[in-house]
């Protein structure tokens, strides 16, 4: 380990490049301007630079010198933290812990929906696929209502959340309103340019990159 450690004495980021709790790592990683080294790789065959230091060989596993993160809230977390221009969280501790239990809530609520579609069977996948368009347009007046999710400034939720929007044409779910309160939040997140450059090639395909 303390090989690898002194080989990469920076900050390197191992991630899949279709792991949507990945994609929301990368992308504070690049909304903070990070200087850092992301390594894409496949998670059925970890390398072994990343199997000495998390066994499991997870995505998204973050090292920075002795440091090593493997859980991608917790990356998230520690990026804001460790570089605080610009904060992704409001300072006040009310204001934090809410922002984190409604990442809470959008990963029991959306992304457990989003891996049934993702990795069960067919009856299980069409079922989830359902469930998860449906609480999707159940939200729309919360997407609606402010220019960010549940706030008026960017933060980590919209981080949380854009990878898996991005992914919604790919998996054929259409969130279409008449409003379009979906469909224009999701717009103003995956304009940013932070939001692009973490596009892996293969995410690139799953939905059309705005200009």
């Amino acid at each position: 380990m303390a090989n690898i450690i002194t080989r990469k004495s920076g900050m390197t980021l191992f991630s899949s490049p279709t792991c949507a709790l990945s994609h929301s790592a990368r992308f504070v990683l690049l909304e903070k301007a990070v200087v850092a080294d992301i390594e894409y790789y496949d998670p059925t065959d970890p390398p072994e630079d990343l199997l000495e230091l998390n066994p499991t060989g997870t995505s998204p596993t973050l090292i920075e010198r002795d440091l090593v993160l493997y859980d991608s809230r917790i990356i998230m977390e520690y990026l804001d933290e460790r570089f605080p221009h610009p904060p992704l969280h409001q300072m006040d501790p009310v204001s934090r812990a809410n922002a984190r239990m409604v990442i809470k809530r959008i990963d029991q609520d959306w992304y457990a929906l989003l891996d049934e579609i993702l990795f069960s069977g067919e009856k299980k996948s069409a079922r989830a696929k359902k469930m998860l368009r449906e609480s999707l347009l159940s939200a729309a007046p919360v997407f609606a209502a402010r220019p960010f999710f549940m706030s008026d400034e960017f933060s980590l939720i919209d981080c949380a959340l854009a990878p898996l929007l991005w992914r919604l044409p790919s998996i054929g779910i259409d969130v279409s309103t008449p409003n379009e309160a979906i469909t224009n939040y999701a717009q103003r997140i995956f304009r940013r340019s932070a939001f692009k450059r973490s596009l892996s090639d293969a995410e690139k395909e799953m939905a059309i990159v705005p200009k």
